[in-house]
Order: structure tokens, then C-alpha cells, then sequence
């Protein structure tokens, strides 16, 4: 199982579809995951079906983070674009509950996804794209080992500005 004392990595379920639903559809986080329009639920319970299948053939893969000792799901951790041939995926992450931020679960969630991504998938590396403002974020992924690899210029558009956004990889 992925967990440390404090947290644990589950499959989804279908109970987690109204926090899905709700983190997933919050405007906020849009620019982060590359979205442009709302989710429907029943998109969101055809992505929970879709979960239970193998990131070989959904290239990706959905965790839920939960809090050890209880049934809290307080974010979800993601591998996407897995490559096989290459032995590599993107990482993102999302403590949705804010409540629960800030107190190390985020780290500890990508320190378990990295052992599952060396030991269970055999992979070489992970990546993962940040905005240059998003220095939280920027920081998390840098005491877990990512070092910055490239910057992309003028990546992302919001509110008619541009920003850049950094390419950070971690090898295995």
C-alpha cells in the first residue's frame, strides 16, 4: 500500500465523485490543469470507471490522498502522459481540502508516488510543468528532489497576460 504515518494513496472510488466534482470544476485550478470548461458528473464517474483500468492503457493514473485513520480524502495526486517506452510521466497534484494544506501532505504524497513510480512501474523519470508564479508549488517539487530543467516562455495565458513556466524533472 502507499502511505506513510499521516497519509495513504487510494484508488478512486466512486464516494470521492462530489469532491471530484467540486475540485475539478473550481475555476481556480483550470489554468494549473489545462482546462476550459466545467466537467460533467457523469464525465466524472466515467474517469472514476476509467480509473480502474492500468496506466498502460490510460496512460495515467489517479490517486486519492487520504488521511491515515480516516475516510478525509484531502487531494488527488496524478501521474499523466506515462510513456512505457521511455519509462517516464508527468506528476500533478492538488491538496483540494484548503484546511489541510500547508502541514506536509503534499510531500509526503510525492515521495510515496515516486517509490510506487521506481518500484511497481519501473520508471527512469517524472516531470512536471509549473508556473514561475506558483512558488508554493515551485518549492514543494524542489525538496522532493526535482531540479529545473527548462523554462517554456510565455506558456500560459490568463487575463490577457502571459507568464512562463518551468519544466522540472526528477530522475528515479
Amino acid at each position: 500500500m502507499l502511505e506513510t504515518d499521516a497519509i495513504l494513496l487510494r484508488a478512486c472510488e466512486p464516494k470521492d465523485l462530489p469532491l471530484m466534482y467540486e475540485w475539478e470544476n473550481n475555476t481556480t485550478y483550470w489554468l494549473l490543469s489545462d482546462t476550459t470548461k466545467p466537467f460533467s458528473k457523469y464525465t466524472m464517474q466515467e474517469f472514476i470507471q476509467q480509473d480502474q483500468n492500468d496506466i498502460y492503457t490510460t496512460r495515467q493514473q489517479r490517486f486519492v490522498i487520504q488521511l491515515k485513520g480516516s475516510e478525509k480524502a484531502i487531494g488527488f495526486i496524478d501521474l499523466y502522459q506515462y510513456d512505457p517506452s521511455h519509462k517516464r510521466a508527468g506528476v500533478g497534484i492538488l491538496i483540494g481540502d484548503e484546511s489541510e494544506r500547508h502541514k506536509g501532505y503534499a510531500l509526503m504524497s510525492l515521495q510515496c508516488l515516486m517509490q510506487y513510480a521506481h518500484d511497481v512501474l519501473n520508471m527512469h523519470q517524472l516531470f512536471c510543468y509549473i508556473q514561475t508564479s506558483n512558488k508554493k508549488s515551485i518549492g514543494l517539487f524542489q525538496r522532493a528532489g526535482f531540479t529545473t530543467t527548462g523554462i517554456l516562455k510565455d506558456w500560459l495565458q490568463s487575463k490577457n497576460v502571459f507568464e512562463d513556466v518551468i519544466l522540472c524533472q526528477k530522475p528515479l
